[in-house]
């Protein structure tokens, strides 16, 4: 394989491939993203193949611990777009209660009610809807970042829209 013999890199997937994958597998826990760390375990096995030394390892593990760190580095992205996303959600929670209700008395108040009424919502409801509207994420990218089955994270989003407009519409009556 060193020599570019893309017949020898063809037997080393056929040998090995279904063990990157398991390991890719448990650390991640979704099947397309432990797919796309075969892909890359391979290729970076491909291109790097004549910095193999068999006296520090065997092939099996020097392919494992690159397709551990394949997937270690999509957890630690998955992390900080999580982190991200909190920190985003937080700054908007904290710049919509500084509104200045004397500017836009209406806008402050509904903004108010809207965010106490999200803040009362369970968490992974709370949470769909956040990065549906306010990071603009479809449902099917809401269930891939959150790692949950899309019918899970439609549900989660329709109950938490039903709690919102009824919070809202109770509310909305107290206030009239």
């Amino acid at each position: 394989m060193a020599n570019g013999d893309e017949a020898a890199l063809a037997v080393l997937y056929d040998r090995w491939m279904q063990a990157v994958y398991s390991l890719a597998m448990h650390l991640l826990r979704d099947a397309d993203e432990a797919e796309d760390v075969v892909e890359e375990t391979f290729w970076q096995a491909w291109q790097r193949a004549a910095t193999f030394d068999a006296t520090r390892g065997t092939v099996r593990s020097w392919l494992l611990m690159i397709g551990r760190s394949r997937a270690l580095d999509r957890l630690r992205a998955r992390q900080r777009q999580r982190d991200e996303i909190v920190k985003d959600s937080d700054q908007l929670l904290s710049v919509a209660a500084d509104s200045d209700p004397l500017l836009d008395a209406e806008g402050a108040e509904r903004r108010t009610l809207v965010l106490q009424a999200l803040q009362e919502l369970p968490d992974d409801q709370r949470r769909a809807l956040e990065l549906a509207y306010f990071r603009g994420l479809s449902q099917t990218e809401v269930a891939e970042f959150l790692g949950e089955p899309l019918g899970t994270i439609k549900t989660r989003m329709r109950l938490g829209m039903q709690k919102l407009r009824n919070k809202l519409f109770t509310l909305r009556e107290e206030t009239a």
